[in-house]
């Protein structure tokens, strides 16, 4: 066996073998549904660190026309996968044997749009995006970050001019970084948020509000849970957690606020690490700061379909259409969105 195929079958194998969590703190029918805010729909952005990244980049390409930034940590470009694992694993998180054709992903893009699978190429005319990838990350390499760039540049084209901005200059591995909170920053381990000095969040919300972004502030808000499964008709399963959670600084609880959907990484959800990402990844108190609330969907595991480690679906695992609008998760996201009045 080849070198490159030992590796992707121990990868699978890791997958495989991951044991599944159970479920923490108070069942969903304890909880209320996710509340109908008052939300700007001209302030809303996407964000996520690994498979959160890509989620985030999906959820960007197929509602463009109602997101608009985008900031990805540690991800790859939207439909890299083409609905396969083995190519999520090699091409999309090692490069191997190449990096994704980005070229070819446009072509997809575009084709998907005239079609009307995603939202027309128009919705993304000035949209802010941001891609962040540590250096010194083995797990998806940073030139799958590159890839993430080079296709948002290409589809900035033909009058799109999309804002694009990236930061590949930290000797960070494969976690999300925070200014002084989380685990150790050089030996990755859940929850993948570690104190490596380097303020992720804080990027992520200067680079979508530029000069109108202020400074962090305690985060004193409400951070509370929701029913997930109650925004979607009984028979559709979106894969995800009976619960998500939702941050609401208090002058969002009546007021008029932004909105930021901050989607975890693999073996970052809830159930696997508590609320180390929805509370400890920095995103509130910049929220807080800046009127905008936070919604931190949470995906379950499950070996059937097969997603031990609880990851977002940028590979098939929920169905053909999985990165279009047809998706289930898509549609989760859609009438999440739609519920928050965007």
């Amino acid at each position: 066996m080849h070198a490159r195929s030992r590796g992707l079958a121990a990868t699978i194998g890791v997958l495989l073998v991951a044991p599944l969590t159970s479920g923490c703190g108070t069942s969903a029918a304890e909880s209320p549904g996710l509340p109908a805010l008052q939300i700007d729909p001209g302030r809303v952005a996407v964000t996520g660190m690994s498979s959160g990244a890509y989620m985030a980049t999906q959820a960007h390409v197929v509602l463009s026309d109602r997101i608009q930034a985008a900031a990805m940590i540690a991800g790859g470009p939207y439909g890299c996968a083409k609905g396969d694992l083995n190519t999520a694993l090699s091409v999309c998180m090692r490069a191997e044997p190449s990096a994704p054709d980005v070229v070819e992903l446009a072509a997809v893009v575009r084709q998907r749009a005239d079609e009307g699978k995603i939202a027309p190429l128009a919705g993304m005319k000035g949209d802010r995006i941001f891609v962040f990838h540590g250096s010194a990350d083995s797990t998806v390499v940073p030139q799958i970050g590159a890839s993430t760039e080079a296709l948002y540049r290409l589809l900035g084209q033909s009058g799109n001019d999309l804002d694009v901005q990236v930061d590949f200059t930290h000797a960070l591995p494969h976690v999300l970084s925070t200014a002084g909170e989380g685990g150790e920053c050089m030996e990755p381990t859940a929850p993948f948020v570690a104190a490596c000095g380097v303020d992720t969040a804080g990027l992520v919300f200067q680079h979508w509000l530029g000069d109108q972004v202020k400074p962090a502030t305690d985060a004193t808000g409400s951070l509370s849970r929701f029913q997930q499964r109650e925004l979607l008709p009984d028979e559709v399963d979106p894969l995800l957690a009976d619960e998500g959670y939702v941050f609401v600084p208090p002058q969002c609880e009546q007021g008029r606020c932004g909105l930021l959907v901050a989607f975890h990484g693999c073996d970052q959800n809830v159930d696997k690490v508590g609320e180390a990402f929805v509370a400890g990844a920095g995103f509130n108190g910049w929220a807080q700061a800046n009127d905008v609330v936070v919604l931190y969907p949470q995906t379950r595991a499950s070996f059937a379909p097969l997603n031990p480690k609880a990851c977002w679906d940028w590979w098939g695992y929920s169905g053909a259409d999985y990165d279009t609008r047809e998706g289930v998760q898509m549609q989760w996201l859609d009438a999440a969105l739609r519920r928050l009045g965007v």
